[in-house]
């Protein structure tokens, strides 16, 4: 049986917690590793991590549940720090406010697995993302859709996958931490390297039918705009080059255009 290990990083996420923590509570699937890696929350966030903890105790649920808490340097350093824990089959950072969509989400996923796979286990695993304003509603699916066929090379066209919707195997993403030179784009750097390291090992991606995330509208990226843009061009030149990078940019530019 699959195991996941779901990473949540917080700090002072008191009014978006409960729901990511209801969300993993009520799954179906019972092999499920939750480490919660906060980052010396000042508010009721610790308070209902130890709840969250309790409750599954008590209901007797399958779940390990893993809390650990101290100054960190930022969300990536977290993010390692929750890696490191990680002992199940993959591993999937749902940050405070993300969801899974249903209880059956990852008891789809971990059958979609069993009937696919030819013997070894997929090094990732996607799907596609729904966004959710702050009260956890609909607001609309993602607008970058996964392709079929996903490589290192797709991201080239920008970030394909949403972060909380790529699981992967937890030996590749222990081998490739995240770069904490990048303050606002060391997830689609470590996503590139995850998937030319499962190249280079000739591993398959698998695209799984369904919404896997309801991903949070906001966050870091979003109030750093500029920035991250310019850090997310940076990791795209590393990885494709500085000549095709400009290009691509310049192509994204007149999509922009054209649609208007």
């Amino acid at each position: 049986m699959i195991k996941f290990s779901i990473i949540t990083c917080t700090y002072n996420a008191s009014e978006v917690l409960q729901r990511t923590l209801d969300s993993v509570m009520s799954q179906t699937w019972g092999q499920i590793e939750h480490i919660i890696v906060d980052g010396a929350s000042k508010d009721s966030t610790m308070a209902m991590a130890e709840a969250y903890r309790r409750r599954s105790a008590e209901e007797e649920t399958e779940h390990d549940i893993i809390i650990k808490s101290e100054p960190d340097r930022g969300l990536y350093d977290a993010m390692n720090k929750g890696l490191q824990l990680a002992t199940g089959d993959y591993v999937v950072f749902l940050n405070a406010g993300d969801v899974l969509p249903t209880d059956e989400t990852l008891e789809n996923i971990s059958n979609d697995v069993n009937e696919r796979s030819d013997g070894r286990l997929p090094a990732v695993l996607y799907g596609d993302t729904n966004i959710v304003d702050n009260n956890g509603e609909l607001l609309r699916p993602r607008r970058l859709v996964p392709p079929d066929d996903l490589s290192w090379r797709s991201f080239r066209h920008g970030m394909l996958v949403c972060h909380q919707a790529f699981y992967v195997r937890t030996d590749i993403a222990k081998a490739e931490p995240y770069n904490l030179k990048y303050r606002f784009s060391a997830d689609v750097d470590w996503c590139i390297r995850v998937m030319k390291h499962a190249e280079k090992e000739g591993l398959p991606l698998l695209r799984l039918p369904e919404v896997v995330v309801n991903y949070l509208d906001g966050g870091m990226t979003n109030k750093n705009h500029r920035a991250s843009l310019i850090e997310r061009f940076n990791v795209m030149s590393h990885h494709y080059g500085l000549m095709s990078t400009i290009l691509m940019h310049i192509w994204f530019v007149a999509r922009a255009v054209l649609k208007k």
